[in-house]
């Protein structure tokens, strides 16, 4: 697996039970993820969260796409596939 180190995103099991969070704050990645999915805009965000700034935003963001990108995909043939 490909590691890419995020600046602004921290994992410690002593803070959100070590989720991802932005650095300094107690902010888990995953709900400004479901935020911004939720339709909020990133003043939105801020403004709910003023310790926030928009670098944070899309450091989540970065940090999203960098865990799914490095998912391992497990394939399985369903079993009518194979009976024919």
């Amino acid at each position: 697996m490909n590691f890419v180190k995020h600046e602004r995103i921290t994992v410690d099991p002593r803070i959100m039970v070590g989720k991802p969070v932005i650095k300094g704050t107690r902010m888990p990645v995953e709900q400004i993820i479901r935020e911004l999915a939720g339709g909020m805009t990133f003043e939105e965000i801020i403004d709910a969260h003023p310790r926030l700034t928009p670098d944070d935003i899309y450091a989540a963001l970065a940090y999203a796409a960098d865990t799914i990108g490095n998912e391992d995909i497990e394939l399985s043939i369903p079993d009518d596939a194979i009976s024919g």
